[in-house]
């Protein structure tokens, strides 16, 4: 069933907060440190887990994908939201970064995707090579 999915998240997420609180109070810092990544890790482990196989099968598998779909921008939104008001108070050489880092990251999406362009090519022109049981891309042995 889809709710043992989501108990699984929720147990995992719950347990990453914990941890990620008992180690902000170990460094001595007065914040939660990584619980939201610890839960995630909790969750990759529970999934590979031959134990909770059944768990991770079927529709409570349904589940598990729905919410990591969600988890994942929502973590992405949680952290960008503490850079940005970390960014603003640490002044402008901080929020200069911050752009300069976005500017270059957005300048970067297209030369990444003309190499995975390329290497889906290759790979596609290997895969036919070998089915023609050529050898090679020419076709020529």
């Amino acid at each position: 069933m889809i709710i043992y999915g989501v108990a699984l998240l929720a147990s995992c997420l719950l347990a990453g907060m914990l941890a990620g609180e008992a180690l902000g109070v170990l460094i001595g810092v007065s914040a939660n440190v990584g619980g939201v990544g610890i839960a995630m890790l909790l969750l990759v482990l529970a999934c590979s887990s031959t134990r909770l196989k059944s768990l991770v099968d079927g529709a409570s598998g349904t589940g598990i994908k729905f919410w990591s779909a969600m988890y994942i921008p929502i973590v992405v939104a949680m952290a960008g939201r503490q850079n940005v008001a970390a960014a603003v108070d640490g002044g402008l050489l901080a929020l200069v970064a911050g752009v300069a880092a976005v500017v270059v990251s957005f300048a970067l999406v297209p030369v990444l995707s003309r190499v995975g362009a390329k290497n889906r090519n290759d790979d596609e022109n290997l895969r036919r090579a070998s089915a023609d049981g050529s050898g090679s891309e020419t076709g020529v042995a």
